[in-house]
């Protein structure tokens, strides 16, 4: 894979699919492009055997300071229905394998929203977060009123999306938005560090422990032990759970190959 994209850089090292969005000269302001690039690259990183974990995150000041208002401030009801623009953001919820966002500086709007879309957030001392939309006489609409309020319930995520007031690293971590806030400094070097952990465990219990928390959030508690069940059954029929029990027979360190 290379770096022939517009709006995004990509790389691969030591197992880590790394998407950095690179248009720092707005903010990383992001556009229907961009959101196009981000999704293709995720799921080629999905389909990828020398990726097991994939880290989302920004190039200069600010992770995104929102979407490309330019881009849609003429645009009509009509306009964004036929040009269904979402069905991409809908594919990043296909993505099987662990989603890191590393977020610094600043998360608004569209880059709020791309953010959540992440299985974990690691995010840098001082970043802001927020859903300025209602300011501009519009809403979310990749999503952000539906996982703030699973994330931090309906009271909450009420008052952030009507006021449209920034919410500081620390209150995000507060309401569980956010897994831990690490000092600008190091924010890539320890969310690498954690995804490197993530490459040592065995991808197909990662990829079925992600399946079965998403239904976790939907499914009521009967059912969703159910899917659990099946996939924790599911999981003695591969290679790696036979090497892992194995290794631990035997006392040594597994060597998991995702089969």
């Amino acid at each position: 894979m290379n770096n022939q994209f517009e709006h995004i850089l990509v790389e691969k090292q030591n197992q880590i699919g790394f998407i950095t969005l690179n248009r720092p000269k707005v903010l990383n302001a992001i556009n229907r492009k961009m959101v196009s690039e981000i999704v293709s690259v995720a799921l080629q990183f999905d389909r990828d055997d020398d990726v097991r974990v994939i880290v989302l995150s920004g190039n200069g000041r600010a992770f995104a300071a929102g979407a490309d208002i330019d881009e849609m401030s003429n645009d009509s009801s009509i306009d964004l229905e036929l040009l269904n623009q979402f069905v991409d953001w809908d594919r990043l919820a296909l993505i099987k394998k662990p989603l890191i966002g590393a977020v610094q500086g600043f998360a608004f709007g569209g880059g709020f929203e791309l953010a959540l879309c992440c299985d974990l957030l690691f995010v840098a001392e001082g970043t802001e977060l927020g859903f300025p939309e209602v300011n501009l006489g519009v809403m979310p609409g990749a999503g952000g009123t539906q996982r703030l309020t699973k994330l931090m319930g309906k009271t909450k995520a009420m008052e952030w999306l009507f006021s449209g007031d920034r919410m500081s690293a620390q209150e995000a971590l507060q309401y569980g938005v956010i897994n831990r806030i690490i000092s600008k400094e190091l924010l890539m070097e320890e969310t690498i560090k954690f995804a490197k952990k993530l490459t040592e465990k065995p991808p197909l219990s990662l990829r079925l422990i992600k399946e079965s928390v998403l239904k976790a959030v939907d499914y009521p508690l009967y059912e969703g032990m159910q899917f659990e069940r099946k996939n924790f059954y599911l999981l003695f029929s591969s290679e790696d759970q036979k090497e892992g029990m194995r290794a631990f027979i035997e006392k040594r360190n597994p060597n998991y190959k995702g089969k």
